[in-house]
């Protein structure tokens, strides 16, 4: 009955301990990373919770359509107003500006992870004693060492790298493979970057397409309604309202491909921008890699006696000690006595002195 209890305490003690160390974590992404902030599960590295940004694109939505309300009531606004408000504009423009907000989002959200992936880099990983050499022995110091740091390193590009190396290296103990791992993982990593920007390229493609579509509609609608004037051209009133349908179908064509190009326009460049700094601090983790890590790789006196390099070696040695049984001198031959007893002077040589 007391072993239960026991373990209860004990848990709950080791509970409060880990929640203490969390405290003292340099980074941790689980109280950090914006999304967990929010009470969503956070995106991998600098990807995004989509379900997160669809929300927030559609919050966005609301509060945009209130504005343009409000801009009604202002006459000189009209113009503007009309762009959003025109019943043929509303299937059309309201996707597209739901694509536009829900892009806006994600973009924010990427920028405020890639500042938290960022931080990393002030870390200092490794010990930075100019004494220390990292081998096989020292790799698990250096990985206690990071774990204190953050609470996952996992979840960071540039501490999944360092983490990926120490532990290949403590592990297995080949010291040059360790270049070759934290290559192979940027690459993974450039890859993880590239299809974190999928649904916003595809935003960005759709965009236009509804803007299109809208512009076809309205076209169809005014050359509808202009066939019907000209079914009443006797009566000019009527030709006065339905050139008004015209009109309006006209504009419908033009305004969706208005908005749509500008919205696709404004995702596109913000797009490029937060490439090029994930592209920057991808390049900043290569060199962070080679400064703190690969510069520091040293074999230990273990794996140098058992190193593949002392092989050639140790075969010259081997080659140049003299076989057993033969004096000094003499050339060692394939046979032993044998091969000297049967390499004496053949009788031609007497013959051709005698020639």
């Amino acid at each position: 009955m007391n072993n239960p209890t026991k373990k209860q305490s004990s848990n709950k003690g080791e509970i409060r301990d880990n929640r203490q160390q969390d405290h003292t974590y340099q980074l941790s992404w689980m109280e950090d990373d914006i999304e967990n902030r929010l009470g969503f599960r956070g995106g991998r590295y600098t990807s995004v919770n989509k379900g997160l940004s669809c929300l927030l694109g559609i919050v966005f939505l609301f509060i945009f359509g209130g504005l343009i309300l409000g801009m009604t009531l202002i006459p000189q606004m009209k113009p503007i107003t009309d762009i959003f408000l025109r019943s043929g504009n509303i299937w059309t423009i309201g996707p597209a500006l739901f694509l536009f907000f829900m892009s806006i989002s994600m973009l924010l959200f990427k920028s405020s992870k890639l500042a938290f992936q960022r931080r990393a880099l002030n870390l200092a990983t490794v010990p930075q004693n100019p004494d220390f050499v990292l081998n096989e022995q020292t790799a698990k110091t250096a990985l206690q060492r990071l774990h204190k740091l953050v609470d996952n390193p996992r979840h960071f590009i540039l501490l999944n790298r360092v983490q990926t190396a120490l532990a290949s290296l403590h592990n297995i103990g080949a010291i040059s493979e360790v270049a070759s791992i934290l290559k192979n993982q940027g690459d993974n990593d450039d890859n993880q970057i590239a299809s974190s920007y999928t649904l916003i390229s595809g935003a960005v493609w759709a965009i236009p397409v509804l803007g299109f579509i809208g512009t076809v509609l309205g076209l169809s609608s005014a050359i509808s309604n202009f066939a019907a004037t000209l079914q009443l051209s006797s009566d000019i009133e009527a030709i006065k309202e339905n050139l008004q349908d015209v009109t309006g179908g006209l504009g419908t064509a033009f305004e969706t491909t208005l908005v749509a190009l500008v919205c696709a326009l404004i995702i596109q460049m913000i797009l490029n921008v937060m490439q090029q700094k994930e592209s920057d601090f991808l390049d900043e983790c290569n060199d962070y890699c080679h400064t703190y890590v690969i510069s520091k790789l040293r074999l230990s006196d273990h794996g140098w006696e058992d190193s593949s390099s002392d092989a050639p070696v140790a075969a010259e040695a081997r080659r140049k000690v003299p076989p057993p049984n033969l004096s000094p001198g003499k050339n060692p031959k394939p046979g032993g006595d044998a091969a000297e007893k049967s390499s004496t002077p053949p009788p031609v040589a007497p013959l051709a002195k005698e020639q």
